[in-house]
């Protein structure tokens, strides 16, 4: 028998309110996709009884021994986080297609933005086992850049959901007219195919994650087309998706930024070179906090904050970002453990500390300490230049 020839699905608006997208909607099922609705409800139903199911059980028997073993208590974290996620996920998908969102276009790398994130969740690709496999053209896209991070975010989620052995992953540009393209093609896990009947479950509704779901309203919000085709029904099938980029594509310059250059970080990609890249900022002081989001908010950075190291250590479990600022007032046993823990990991890993002496700037070279110091009240002049400078030789 000759396999289903491949079927595309163009991702419709999740929360469709017009008669025309009412009428959509129902065309749609003939082809294949649930209602927009009813896949987004369904999923969050089981992606939130699934984990809470099992930690219900877990604290039942808690309550009943009053003893959990340390893998107890962990599996029991896990679960309560991935409810957690879910519903983080729809608030997400809630928000943007409520049109809550204000963009800010603007001149971005999209290569260097899909190696960014790439780095930045390798850790959990490695663990997964998933290989990639990349050809990626040098272009820059008008997009708004802490979106265009959500969105390729979103799209590794994805692929830890779905997909299995390797990922081909292409940037290129279409014939005719040259859009910007993001492609990827990977192999289906088999164990999406199992359901507890024993017999085959549709396709799509396996790749329909929540994953999926706020990856395909964030393409909508930000005016991307996609499209995404399953090839047959056995096993290996290939699921391929395709993000196309309306904005202007330009060829990339070729001109290095100038560290603390005059002309600031203006509107180009080459004064924005870490757009897209994420950066975690320690500081108890309010107004350490609100100059260095004032001295980086052009920068195109994704930005998070937290005011002590144990928030610090917690948030890194969850993900290594690219970069750290700190302020030096919160240095301690237990942030050169943190530190120590990072840098085990990640052995050139990017620490800047905010110390209180006036407009300093030693980069980590020439400090002796090893990261870059930058005076409080050299954030706004100095800050900028040193992330772009540490970065830029480690990335």
């Amino acid at each position: 028998m000759s396999p289903e020839p491949q079927r595309p699905f163009h991702a419709p608006d999740p929360l469709v309110a017009s008669d025309e997208g009412a009428a959509q909607a129902s065309a749609s099922l003939a082809s294949g996709p649930p209602v927009p609705w009813q896949a987004l409800l369904g999923r969050l139903g089981r992606d939130l009884a699934e984990p809470l199911t099992a930690a219900l059980e877990r604290v039942t028997t808690l309550a009943s021994t009053g003893r959990i073993d340390h893998a107890g208590l962990r599996a029991l974290r896990e679960e309560v986080d991935r409810a957690r996620q879910a519903g983080i996920r729809c608030q997400q998908i809630a928000r943007m297609a409520a049109g809550r969102i204000r963009q800010s276009h603007e001149r971005v790398h999209l290569t260097n933005t899909v190696q960014s994130v790439l780095a930045y969740r390798a850790r959990e690709l490695q663990t997964r086992q998933l290989q990639l496999s990349q050809s990626l053209m040098p272009l820059e896209i008008q997009v708004d850049a802490s979106m265009l991070f959500g969105l390729l975010d979103g799209l590794v989620d994805w692929w830890l959901d779905c997909a299995e052995g390797g990922v081909e992953l292409r940037v290129q540009t279409s014939t005719w007219p040259a859009h910007a393209q993001l492609h990827c093609t990977f192999r289906m896990k088999a164990s999406a195919f199992a359901t507890e009947g024993g017999g085959d479950s549709e396709p799509t509704q396996q790749l329909d994650t929540l994953a999926w779901h706020l990856l395909a309203q964030t393409a909508q919000s930000m005016g991307l087309m996609v499209e995404r085709t399953v090839n047959g029904r056995d096993p290996a099938q290939r699921v391929t998706l395709t993000l196309t980029f309306p904005g202007t594509v330009q060829a990339v310059l070729t001109d290095g930024a100038a560290i603390g250059s005059d002309k600031g970080f203006s509107d180009s990609v080459n004064s924005k070179p870490l757009a897209g890249s994420h950066v975690l900022v320690i500081a108890a002081q309010r107004d350490i906090r609100l100059a260095a989001r004032e001295a980086l908010k052009s920068m195109g950075l994704v930005l998070d904050f937290v005011g002590s190291v144990r928030e610090a250590a917690e948030f890194c479990r969850e993900g290594l970002p690219h970069a750290v600022v700190f302020e030096g007032a919160l240095r301690s046993t237990s942030f050169e453990r943190l530190v120590a823990e990072i840098r085990k990991e990640v052995p050139e890993f990017v620490f800047i500390e905010v110390t209180e002496e006036g407009r300093t700037l030693d980069l980590a070279g020439t400090s002796g300490s090893g990261m870059t110091r930058v005076g409080r009240d050299g954030i706004a002049s100095a800050l900028p230049s040193a992330l772009v400078y540490e970065l830029s030789r480690v990335m």
